[in-house]
């Protein structure tokens, strides 16, 4: 800026340009987006790390997940089973009737799922089923999480007599045979 006199035309001409303007009593600018609502953040941020103690209907628990290796192989049966029943499985000569697949699934997704493809397979006396879990080790390096899950789950659930890893062509370590009971319906020959 110049020391130099204004012409007072110009002072005229700025007066005129600014006439009914009004002085800004705030100092910082409205960007138009809204301002955050602190006491609404803090309460989602409460819930979301709020262990979730509701009681779940399909009986299956998240309370203590068996964490397995990628490529480990599962086995299990409910007391009573034969050993001879489980070779059949685990060799896949018991033919499954059914699959489902639930990899790349939510955890709550993929529980919500086997308990209705579960109760269907029940109700229409399917005696094996396959599921498949996946195996993928997690870029994290934890174990995977839902073959962890499903073999937490699959040993809680009332109508699972017992589970294998499937045969290599049928999914591997990725995948489950599950033999169900069945309740024999009625002029059914087996």
């Amino acid at each position: 800026m110049s020391n130099e006199p204004t012409n007072p035309d110009d002072f005229d001409l700025f007066r005129q340009a600014i006439k009914g303007a009004r002085q800004i009593t705030v100092d910082q600018a409205d960007t138009g987006k809204p301002r955050a609502d602190s006491a609404r953040i803090k309460a989602a941020r409460q819930l979301a790390v709020r262990p979730d103690n509701r009681l779940r209907v399909d009986g299956l628990s998240d309370q203590f997940v068996i964490d397995v290796m990628p490529e480990e192989e599962l086995a299990w049966t409910a007391n009573g089973v034969q050993e001879s029943q489980l070779r059949k499985l685990k060799s896949g000569q018991i033919p499954f009737e059914g699959s489902i697949d639930l990899h790349g699934m939510t955890v709550d997704k993929a529980r919500e799922l086997l308990w209705e493809f579960l109760a269907e397979a029940n109700t229409i006396e399917i005696r094996c089923v396959r599921v498949t879990h996946g195996k993928a080790q997690r870029k994290d390096g934890r174990n995977p999480i839902l073959k962890s899950h499903v073999n937490t789950w699959l040993r809680q659930h009332t109508k699972v007599l017992g589970f294998t890893s499937c045969i290599p062509r049928h999914g591997g370590t990725g995948s489950v045979y599950v033999l169900l009971k069945r309740t024999m319906l009625e002029g059914r020959d087996e």
